[in-house]
């Protein structure tokens, strides 16, 4: 039975996408038959997987707003166990356009219903942001995965996002659950990296995961080669990172199992 996953911060910039392309190719090379949604406008997920969203024609937005059916969206990707349902720029309008639809906040889980059970795992790359996309996103999960850079103002906006997580679990999705969370931009030679690890795991107890995603050069380059890190250098410490968080990921599910 698949697992519906929303990768989401609403702060901008905390390695969101990164995390959405590479937790999710990692586990697709894992073995585990893996769907990603690309839920925000910018359709940096669509093109980390090296599709150009101009030429497409099935997006997720014909999805949300045409009434298509998911599986004609559905792009199988040159990665191993990896489809992808495309972003579109047209998203950015559609805030506006589900505010006019009845039972609105419903149609991304309606939408992936037909497909849940073909797959391990159902990656959404949620926009940085609270509006109806994001709600829908929140509506259609089992879980969150949150990603926070090791930066000076990590938990800025934290307790808004947990508001609003425990907001559409108290009148939308009351199974939503916090899936965990990823540390990213580690550099262990900096004290405030280090300080920063301590003060999220307080605020989260148990649910940070161990494995720390380092800065690393070659992890910020690859999204312009359009491939995850994996694929774009399989030896870097980006990678061999994201395949180290897949394993811990899987452990932790089997447990819960």
């Amino acid at each position: 039975m698949g697992k519906i996953i929303a990768v989401f911060n609403q702060k901008g910039g905390v390695g969101k996408t990164t995390t959405n392309v590479n937790l999710s190719a990692s586990l697709g090379k894992m073995g585990k038959r893996v769907l990603v949604l690309d839920l925000d406008p910018q359709g940096n997920t669509t093109s980390g997987y090296g599709i150009d969203k101009q030429e497409l024609e099935d997006t997720i937005y014909e999805v949300m707003l045409d009434d298509i059916s998911i599986r004609e969206a559905i792009i199988p990707t040159e990665f191993e166990n990896i489809d992808l349902v495309a972003s579109a720029t047209d998203l950015s309008g559609a805030e506006i356009e589900i505010a006019e639809i009845e039972n609105r906040e419903y149609l991304l889980k309606n939408a992936i219903k037909e497909v849940k059970e073909e797959y391990d795992y159902i990656f959404i790359d949620c926009p940085p942001s609270l509006g109806m996309l994001t709600i829908n996103c929140l509506t259609a999960v089992d879980s969150v995965l949150i990603p926070i850079q090791c930066e000076y103002y990590a938990l800025e906006g934290v307790s808004q996002l947990m508001q609003t997580i425990k907001l559409v679990k108290s009148r939308l999705n009351p199974n939503i659950s916090i899936q965990g969370v990823v540390l990213s931009m580690f550099d262990g030679r900096a004290n405030l990296s280090i300080q920063v690890v301590e003060e999220v795991k307080k605020y989260f107890k148990g649910s940070v995961y161990t494995t720390l995603i380092p800065r690393n050069v070659r992890l910020a380059e690859a999204p312009s080669h359009g491939m995850p890190v994996i694929y774009y250098d399989s030896k870097c410490k980006g990678a061999v990172a994201y395949m180290e968080l897949a394993e811990e990921f899987i452990d932790l599910e089997e447990d819960i199992i």
